[in-house]
């Protein structure tokens, strides 16, 4: 029956995907390739495009943007504080200018809202690094891994904070590698592409995301932030699923999609509801039934309008 046949149809497509199949193919073939890596062309433009703002005044006397990104001011009036470097001044004994508060302010309104580790996804220069090294290790076909533990960088975190408070600086900002990226841009990489490389080499071949998705402090703390964000990611239309497992090939937390995706008899709605989701949206883009799409937070309940899924589910 057609039951019968989409299971073993699910079983098949499953086994290529861990097989060796380009993850996101069937997505090409059935959305085109733009629209199949849509939402990862668009994190590259808003990456670079910060990039090129900070990097505008410095390097071409435009100043639209003043500072990097652990501080800066907009045209002159609009100041951004990243929260985690103004906890290390705190923690470090020293009062930050109200101005710091105001811009600290408005990023975890920001954050609070489109989700914490969007920063890391849409923002983060580090992430292209990362995201490369993922990409060859894909294509090298490297499989070793060593175990990092995903709680590595929360404990990393409360380090950065405790030195912050033992020597009385923000000590963190000198080897963020964030940090280190925007001062070589701007006064010559030297060091910075000694640390690049390292974050390069240690994804490509020690551990997979391990620096993102297991080490970075600052990944950590804006995870925390996004547990309660409003934009989402949600499975709406998970029961169309037929276990590719291209979602969780790509997704850098792939941990975050099995409750949301295979919930359903248990009672957990479709919402990716963890922090760790970094809504970087690579799980719309390689779904070939599209599955996936971005929401809110409200309601986490499957809505069915009638006749649409019915209909799609004929004509896949």
């Amino acid at each position: 029956g057609r039951g019968g046949s989409r299971s073993r149809h699910a079983i098949g497509t499953g086994r290529q995907a861990m097989s060796g199949k380009r993850i996101g193919a069937e997505a090409v073939a059935v959305k085109g390739r733009l629209r199949a890596n849509k939402w990862l062309l668009l994190r590259r433009i808003s990456q670079f495009g910060i990039l090129a703002l900070f990097l505008l005044g410095p390097l071409a006397g435009i100043w639209i943007v003043k500072g990097n990104l652990a501080s800066s001011l907009t045209l002159d009036v609009l100041p951004l504080t990243d929260p985690l470097v103004l906890l290390q001044v705190i923690a470090s004994g020293h009062l930050p200018e109200s101005a710091a508060f105001i811009g600290a302010s408005i990023v975890l309104v920001f954050y609070l809202l489109v989700g914490g580790r969007v920063y890391c996804s849409w923002v983060c220069p580090i992430n292209i690094v990362t995201d490369l090294a993922e990409w060859l290790r894909r294509r090298l076909k490297i499989k070793n891994s060593a175990n990092f533990s995903s709680r590595t960088r929360y404990w990393l975190l409360g380090g950065i904070l405790l030195v912050a408070a033992i020597s009385g600086s923000v000590a963190w900002e000198l080897v963020n590698p964030v940090s280190m990226v925007y001062r070589g841009l701007v006064f010559g990489m030297g060091l910075a592409w000694g640390v690049v490389a390292a974050v390069f080499l240690l994804d490509l071949f020690v551990g997979r995301r391990a620096w993102c998705g297991r080490l970075c402090p600052v990944g950590a703390f804006y995870g925390l932030l996004g547990e309660g964000a409003l934009l989402r990611v949600s499975a709406a239309r998970r029961e169309q699923c037929d276990d590719c497992m291209d979602c969780f090939a790509i997704c850098p937390e792939h941990q975050v999609i099995r409750p949301a995706l295979k919930g359903a008899d248990k009672g957990v709605g479709p919402l990716i509801t963890s922090g760790n989701c970094t809504n970087c949206g690579r799980c719309i883009d390689v779904c070939a039934r599209d599955v996936f799409e971005f929401t809110t937070r409200f309601p986490n309940s499957r809505q069915v309008v009638s006749g649409v899924n019915q209909q799609r589910e004929v004509s896949s």
